[in-house]
Order: C-alpha cells, then structure tokens, then sequence
C-alpha cells in the first residue's frame, strides 16, 4: 500500500481508524550518521527486510532512496521485485534463500542473491540466465552459509557472478561483555581466513561485508566495503548497552509512530468485568475508551492489562484482554472524547511511549513487535 503524505504532523489520519507515521526528518538524519560513521568510501546498505521492520515496503525505500543510500539489502526475491516495482534502480540484495525458480527472475531485475549451500550452486548452474551473487559464509552464527573451511572446495562452483563475500555478527550489541565481544572478534578471524581462502582461489575483486547496525557503531574495524544497517536507520537500537555506550556520540532517531482513534467511551459500575475471560474486575466506577485496534494489528495480546497509550500526554491502561480488533483503556483521569488521537508508539505531549517499552512489557524485542505489525495498515509521511 502507498504511503500518503500528510501537511500536519501528528494529526492527518486520512479517513483511517488507525495507522503508521513515518518521520521523514527523522530517515535522513539517521542516515546522515550512519554515514558519519563509515565515511564516503564504504556502502550503506539498508535493511528493509520484512516489511522493511513493519516500517512498509516500497514506503520506507523510497525515502531511504531519496536520502542518499548506496543499496538494499531484502529476504527474499518477491521482496526485491516489489522494491524494482516501486521504482528502486539501486543495487539490492536478497540475504534470505532464493528458490531455484525465481533465479533467472532475479538476474532479469538485477537482483543480487545469497548462495549459502551446495543445493543453491546446482540450481543456480541450472539457470539459463544466471544472476550475480554473494557467497555468505558461516563464522559463527549457525544459521546460513559455508563454514570457512568448506569454501576451498565450494569453488568449483564459483564463477564469474560471485560479486560479493559477507558472514553476520551473532552478538555484537554488547562489547563490554568479554565472553560476546571474544566471540565477535573470533567471528571477524574466522571471516579473514575464509577471504584468504577465497583469494588463493583467484577470488579477489569482492565486495566483502559483516556489520549490521551494531557491528557498524562498535567498531570502524568491521565496516570493510559495505554495511548493512537495519535497526539502526529506523532510529532505534541494537541493544540497551550499545545505547548506554555510544548514545552520547551517536544520536538515533525513531521514525515510525503509531496512532488510533478513540471510537466510543462508557462507564462501568463496579463490579463488573472488562473483555475476554473476565481476568480484568471493575473496583471502582471506571470511564473507559474503546479502540480500534488489537492483536490483528500488532497490539500484543501479551499487553492485556499492563500495557499503555497516551491519550492528550496522558496514559492510559489497558484494560482487560486485548482483543483480536479491539482493545480498552482506562480514561477515568483523562478530559477525552470520542476521536481523539490515541498515541501506542510516539509522543504525545512531554511523554513517549517507545517500541522498546512496548516490546519488553509484550516479553519480546522490538525487533519482533516492529515487524508484527500489520502491513495493511495506513502509512502516512510526515
């Protein structure tokens, strides 16, 4: 779905019940330090994976695009035909498994894919038409790739489309801890030799990458030819370490907020019971407001009877369960009415609620709270 512009910040729904503002501000100064970071001779790469982390795909590329990016990095083919769709021409890359029948699909667009087993070789010198690729080696994570020790023999497969070498950090979010940061750095050592390996092998000309958001802010050690910064341009950290250590040098801008409408309000006597299952007694006479919203839209079923909105700078509980498109809150103490906004991610007034908050009272990572939200719902850039 199309993002719509919005002329008033924090206020244009544009007739929805709820939705998504992406600060644009907030995209290019994100960039704007990243690229402070590794300077003008490394790529940035931005992860728009997943719904580009529920930010919206093609809406998020589209102003990483505009603000000066070198490329995208995708999970999966389908992912980066709807980035050509929307007009992306830079270089993208698919991190996650291309099936063989989308290989010659992905050359035609220009579409780089990742090789990560021999099963993917075969297809791939099956394909009539064949596209480039990087080779992604396993050092440590255990997921996809080739263990440096296995790439001597993998080359046989090789050709003249191998255009890129990369591995990922298993836990680079927090180097003060020794027992990660020893990992991490076994991980760069096991990823020099595999380079090594490959270079004997007459494959020297790679582009060679390893850094996510937080392996680019640790160390300019790990920023080699590219970087791949996800997290980190939607305006949020890997991790409350790495913020606690590199906050005052480096600042992050969130870019995504999320908002609703008051729908109805009521009153409850006491003594009754709010939503589902009756886990929520009324103790006291209590005005309540209905949302829209609920766990089909992203509102953690987890967040039933401890999680917050802001309503006017002002919070307010959740009552009850969280339904599957409704949820209640508790407006006892707030002057509101029917079609105020209601702010779940976002300021209002001197208060923010953040997604870091809301994905930690959910038991779960802002990563994951970010990308369940629902694709379907409206985007609007402010």
């Amino acid at each position: 779905m199309p993002a719509r512009k919005s002329s008033v910040k924090n206020e244009g729904r544009n007739g929805a019940r709820t939705w998504i503002e992406l600060d644009s501000k907030a995209v290019k100064r994100n960039i704007e330090t990243f690229r402070r970071l590794i300077g003008q001779n490394i790529k940035l790469w931005a992860v728009v994976k997943s719904n580009a982390y529920g930010h919206g795909l093609p809406v998020f590329p589209e102003l990483a695009d505009k603000f000066g990016v070198d490329g995208f990095c995708v999970d999966s083919a389908v992912e980066g035909f709807r980035l050509r769709e929307g007009g992306v021409k830079k270089p993208i890359l698919v991190l996650g498994f291309t099936l063989p029948e989308r290989m010659e699909e992905a050359a035609g667009k220009d579409i780089t894919i990742t090789i990560s087993n021999q099963e993917s070789f075969k297809a791939l010198s099956r394909a009539k038409r064949k596209p480039f690729y990087h080779l992604k080696i396993d050092t440590g994570m255990h997921r996809q790739g080739f263990y440096p020790e296995d790439v001597a023999k993998m080359s046989k497969y090789m050709d003249s489309k191998l255009s890129g070498v990369y591995s990922h950090f298993a836990s680079a979010k927090d180097m003060k801890n020794p027992v990660q940061s020893s990992y991490t750095e076994n991980q760069f050592n096991n990823f020099k030799n595999a380079l090594s390996l490959l270079e004997k092998k007459g494959f020297s000309n790679l582009t060679k990458h390893i850094s996510a958001s937080a392996g680019t802010i640790v160390s300019p050690e790990y920023h080699l030819d590219a970087v791949r910064v996800g997290i980190g341009l939607y305006g949020l950290w890997p991790s409350r370490r790495l913020k606690a250590a590199f906050s005052e040098k480096i600042r992050l801008e969130p870019v995504l907020s999320w908002k609703t409408i008051i729908s109805e309000i009521k009153t409850a006597k006491t003594g009754g019971y709010v939503g589902y299952d009756m886990t929520e007694k009324i103790t006291r006479p209590t005005r309540y407001a209905l949302l829209p919203v609920g766990y089909w839209h992203g509102l953690s079923r987890l967040l039933s009877g401890r999680g917050e909105v802001l309503i006017k700078g002002k919070r307010a509980r959740i009552l009850g369960r969280v339904s599957m498109d409704m949820a209640v809150v508790d407006v006892s103490k707030i002057n509101c009415k029917p079609g105020d906004i209601v702010t779940i991610i976002g300021k209002s007034g001197r208060d923010e609620l953040t997604a870091t908050e809301m994905a930690e009272l959910s038991g779960t990572s802002h990563y994951e709270f970010l990308t369940r939200l629902n694709p379907l719902m409206e985007k609007i850039v402010v």
